[in-house]
């Protein structure tokens, strides 16, 4: 009955984002409209997608458990101690669409440091990493056998050296933080508790540049993370977000002289908006 009121009250906040979202072609600046080019319709094919895909697929069919240690607000889906890795695979890896944005999104942006926080089975940081062969890349994991089958799995992909180090975010973000000196891109996928992300998110904010990129995961996860989201957007620095629903993304170039917000749906979502049916 827990998981089916999860998911009903999930329902609800989808519909209520959706309501309010608007498509690309109702986009006027020319900074988000390149957003929209670059990262949401590109559809060029790369050969790493293929090979991520494919690890996700073996993990998938993975059925072999591993002992979870959860410093966060823990899984809706299955919240179990002991896990088959296929159950990590499909309810905590980031989704093929995710991951391509996070890597259109390094590609066009070109960051010098990346920084990821929850790195589950390492779904997302080879996406990161494929996109960037030479940004410094550090992500941070809390389970402690979950991290090991990251780190078969970055193996098996074969791409340029990632960094994994693992404890809890509160022990090893300082340090992270210190040896990147400054923070050009963060993807914050863990520990979905409001104080949590907030003070995370501040932390990084005292490394970030006018160009750096934040990506935060699952903001709609919980009302906690939708009200967690709508402060961490309205901060001063932050002069532009975007929401797209699965993740929420901050720019703070101060050449915005406007504070900006987008809810965005792809158009076929709301095919109306292009005149269709009038």
């Amino acid at each position: 009955m827990k998981r089916w009121t999860f998911y009903a009250q999930f329902l609800g906040r989808f519909l209520r984002f959706y309501r309010k979202a608007v498509t690309p072609f109702d986009i006027h600046s020319p900074f988000v409209a390149d957003f929209v080019q670059a990262v949401l319709w590109d559809r060029r094919f790369f050969y790493a997608f293929q090979d991520i895909e494919a690890l996700r697929q073996s993990l998938l069919r993975n059925p072999y458990p591993i002992q979870i240690t959860d410093h966060g607000a823990g899984s809706q889906a299955d919240g179990r101690k002991w896990r088959p890795v296929s159950s990590i695979a499909r309810y905590g890896a980031v989704s093929p669409q995710t991951g391509r944005q996070l890597f259109r999104m390094v590609q066009r942006y070109r960051p010098e440091t990346v920084l990821e926080l929850g790195t589950s089975l390492g779904i997302s940081a080879l996406y990161l990493r494929a996109a960037s062969a030479k940004a410094g890349l550090i992500t941070l994991e809390g389970c402690p056998e979950t991290a090991s089958q990251a780190r078969a799995n970055f193996l098996t992909v074969g791409n340029p050296p990632i960094e994994l180090r693992v404890g809890m975010f509160s022990e090893t973000l300082g340090q992270a933080l210190k040896d990147l000196k400054t923070l050009d891109f963060l993807y914050l996928d863990g520990d979905h508790r409001a104080g949590a992300s907030l003070e995370y998110v501040g932390a990084c904010m005292e490394k970030r540049r006018d160009q750096s990129v934040f990506v935060l995961a699952d903001i709609h996860w919980s009302a906690e993370m939708e009200t967690t989201w709508e402060t961490i957007r309205s901060m001063p620095e932050v002069t532009l977000s975007i929401d797209l629903f699965w993740i929420g993304i901050l720019f703070f170039d101060p050449s915005m002289q406007v504070k900006q917000h987008y809810q965005l749906v792809p158009w076929a979502g709301k095919p109306w908006r292009l005149g269709i049916f009038r």
